[in-house]
Order: C-alpha cells, then structure tokens, then sequence
C-alpha cells in the first residue's frame, strides 16, 4: 500500500508527525481519520485524494476535502485543544523545523519564527536595501544564522516575467511580492532545501496592515482579509514550484489561527500599535525594541518594488506598473 500513496508535504495527528508507512496502515482501515489530521499536504492514493484545511499544498482536489473514486467522502477539519498563542506557535513551528530554511526580512513575524525554529535564514533585497541590513541586525541580536541574497536589477526584472507566467493574479502588488518571494525560493531550490517556512497569515489575523488602524469596522476587515489568503497562498506556492519547493506556513496552523480567533480584535490593534498579542509573544525571543519594529511590506523593504518602478518608467510607464506589466 505504501508505495501507491503519494504524499506533498507532511500530516501531523495531535501533535505527531505521521511517516508514509503509518498513513498507509490507517488508509488500509479507511479515511475517517484524515478528518482530524492537520498539516500541510496533498494526499493521494489508488482511488483518494486528501487536502489539508487551509489549502496550503496545491492539489486537484479542493482545500480540507476528502475524495475517493471523484466523490467527496469527508472534510479535514482538525480541532485540537484550544491553547495560549505562544504555545500554539511554538508548536506550529515546532512540526515545521525538522528541515529546511526560513524566509527572513527581520519583521518580527520571520523573527520570531526564526528564533523558534532554529534554521537558516534567507534575507534577499537589492543592494543597500532596507531588508538586508535590518536583517542583518536582527540576526545578530537574536543569534540566527542568516544568507543574504543581493539582487540586481536585472535578475528582478528576469523574475517578475517568471512569476507573471505563474501566478493566478497579475497586479502589480501580487506581482512584486511573487518576484520577491522568488529569489528566496530559488536560493533554497538550488541549496538543496525543499521546505521555506515564512510568515504568511500574520498580518490577517494579527491586524499587520496600515488600514486596521483607520478601520471603522475592524472585524469585519480580519474576516475579509483572512478569506483572501487562498488567493495569497496560491501566488506563493506557484513562485516556491517553480524551484520544487513549497512555503510552510507556521502562522496558518490551526492552532495559532483558532488562539488568534479568540483574541478580540480591540486587543490586537490599539493605541496605534498594530499585531500586539504576537508582537508580546515576541518579547519572549528578542529584544522589546525589535519585536515592536515596524517594518515595510517585503516588496518594499526589500528595494524591489522600486527596481519594478524604475524598469517601467524606462520601459515608457511613467505612471503604470501595470501598463509595463502588460507589455511584458
């Protein structure tokens, strides 16, 4: 049975890795205990198919569905024990560390991801970029072992073409995020590493964005934003394919997403001071100062968003990304 199975990525039960010999002994019993398994994978076998709940591996089949023979049979929805948000992120990322490398621009989400997982960082901007020397500080006051990928304008230019062939949406947001993402993937695709842990998610469901403290209906912004990471997700992991690896996601466990969806919202934007709870969880790893950093956005802080604005204007697009974006 186990060679039949065919399994992107990794599925955990209460806290518990599971290897390939062990899902296929339970597939030999059925499926029912998919329903309760978390993780991050696509799932296949003779006749099934499984996703995990958030979609974050791609897959044919849709995100938490459970399908056998084209009929879908069940829905992965873990529900493990309700927990203190540093606890439930140090056990997302505790089942995220056994391999590979984190995506870091010293904000305090790849920060303390970092800090708790212990792997090589990946910090990328254009020369002199805001990224690489922040970056480069952070690793130093909190002990990480940190690369830095210097990119030319060139290479952004040759990466924003790749990532427009891929990605589901071309805006120029999305695309300057996918060009950005993609020299991380790239570095670890070329160095062996299959698994990029980032800090996607913790903006939508900490309040990280600029309009969450100008909001006159902030709940209703988290639910907006955080129905929208499908869309986010799929961008990401079309950039992560096409160097064979995939973004993991500690942020996006169900664990930390069901500690953070009992937070009210007035206690994670106040006072002008945006994503409180995890920047408190934070103070744990490093100093006060570095956890309460606020950062730019990754296309920004790392140059390459500006490159992309300089390429246009050359290209004939004084006042259009999108127009040169077209073109390409």
């Amino acid at each position: 049975m186990a060679s039949e199975i065919s399994l992107k990525g990794w599925i955990e039960t209460d806290g518990t890795l599971l290897t390939t010999e062990e899902i296929a002994r339970r597939l030999s019993g059925g499926t029912e205990w998919l329903t309760s398994c978390g993780g991050e994978f696509v799932l296949t076998w003779e006749d099934g198919c499984a996703r995990d709940q958030m979609g974050i591996v791609p897959g044919k089949c849709d995100a938490g569905v459970i399908m056998e023979k084209g009929v879908v049979t069940g829905h992965v929805k873990p529900e493990p024990p309700r927990m203190p948000l540093a606890d439930a992120i140090e056990t997302a990322v505790r089942l995220r560390n056994s391999e590979g490398i984190v995506a870091f621009s010293g904000g305090v989400d790849s920060a303390l991801i970092a800090a708790v997982a212990g792997l090589p960082c990946v910090s990328v901007g254009t020369e002199g970029s805001h990224d690489l020397c922040h970056a480069t500080d952070v690793a130093g006051e909190i002990g990480l072992d940190l690369i830095g990928v210097t990119v030319t304008p060139g290479e952004v230019e040759d990466a924003l073409k790749a990532v427009m062939k891929v990605i589901p949406r071309v805006t120029p947001v999305d695309a300057s995020i996918a060009a950005t993402l993609y020299f991380v993937a790239r570095w670890a695709g070329e160095n062996g590493y299959s698994r990029i842990l980032a800090g996607q998610g913790a903006d939508e469901l900490f309040g990280g964005y600029s309009r969450y403290l100008e909001s006159e209906d902030i709940e209703r912004l988290f639910r907006d934003d955080f129905a929208g990471l499908s869309m986010q997700s799929a961008r990401d992991q079309a950039v992560a394919n096409l160097f064979g690896c995939l973004f993991s996601c500690p942020f996006l466990d169900v664990r930390v997403v069901r500690a953070a969806e009992a937070i009210p919202a007035d206690k994670k934007v106040f006072g002008g001071v945006r994503k409180r709870p995890l920047r408190k969880v934070a103070c744990s790893y490093m100093p006060q100062e570095t956890a309460c950093y606020e950062k730019k956005a990754m296309q920004y802080g790392s140059g390459i968003w500006k490159v992309i604005q300089r390429a246009a204007r050359k290209n004939g697009y004084k006042n259009s990304v999108q127009g040169y974006m077209n073109q390409l």
